[in-house]
Formats: C-alpha cells, sequence, structure tokens
C-alpha cells in the first residue's frame, strides 16, 4: 500500500480538520486500542489517508512514549508517530463519522489481531 507517510506535524493537521464527534458505525468508539477483526472492519466507509510507518524502517521501535504516566491502554496516552504501536499504523478516515482511526496488526505466537485506536488525542 503506497501512502504518504504522516509525521507528528501532518498526523495533527489531519485531526484539527476532521470532526470529533461520535460515530456509530461498526467499529465503535476505540478510545483506546481494541481488537477490531477484519469482519468488523467497515471497509467500504473508510478512506486511507497514510501512514505513520516509514518504510526506511525495516523493524520500528516497540519503546513507548507515555511522558504522563499513561500506558498502552489509557484513553489519554499522547501519540507519538516515532513510537510503538503508532510507528506501525496507518490512518483512516472514517465517512460516516469523519473521525481519524489509526490501525495496526499485532502478530503473536500463534495469533493476529487487527487494533484499532481513535486519533482523538493531539500527537504529543
Amino acid at each position: 500500500m503506497d501512502a504518504e507517510l504522516l509525521d507528528d506535524a501532518a498526523l495533527k493537521t489531519a485531526l484539527q480538520a476532521l470532526s470529533n464527534k461520535a460515530c456509530t458505525c461498526a467499529v465503535g468508539v476505540c478510545k483506546s486500542w481494541e481488537s477490531v477483526p477484519d469482519e468488523r472492519w467497515p471497509k467500504e466507509q473508510m478512506t486511507h489517508i497514510g501512514t505513520l510507518r516509514d518504510p526506511e524502517i525495516y523493524e520500528p521501535t516497540f519503546e513507548q512514549h507515555h511522558p504522563d504516566g499513561t500506558n498502552y491502554d489509557s484513553p489519554d496516552a499522547p501519540i507519538s508517530t516515532l513510537h510503538f504501536p503508532y510507528n506501525r499504523c496507518e490512518t483512516f478516515n472514517c465517512k460516516t463519522c469523519e473521525r481519524v482511526l489509526l490501525k495496526y496488526t499485532e502478530y503473536g505466537g500463534y495469533y493476529v489481531d487487527h487494533r484499532v485506536r481513535w486519533a482523538r488525542v493531539i500527537p504529543a
């Protein structure tokens, strides 16, 4: 998927240009990272905005960014495009509610888990 690489500034611009209203689609609220399997992902109403994954970096860091004591599951965790899991995300705009959604795939020993988060927190 060839997509524009978005840094913190470009993502912040995209977030400010779009709505923060709640969505009633199959994705749900997703205030923090939630599992959203392919059968729940409404592909037809999503517009791919760009990627946060730098194609020049083969293996992005797993280091996280939590300057205010948040954690991976915190709804108010800051978005940092240089840190995990944001550095592995694709960005989408929901045509129904105009929200920006971040999506990445978590790979474990025997599973694949598509995770989605509403990008309502302005990047750090």
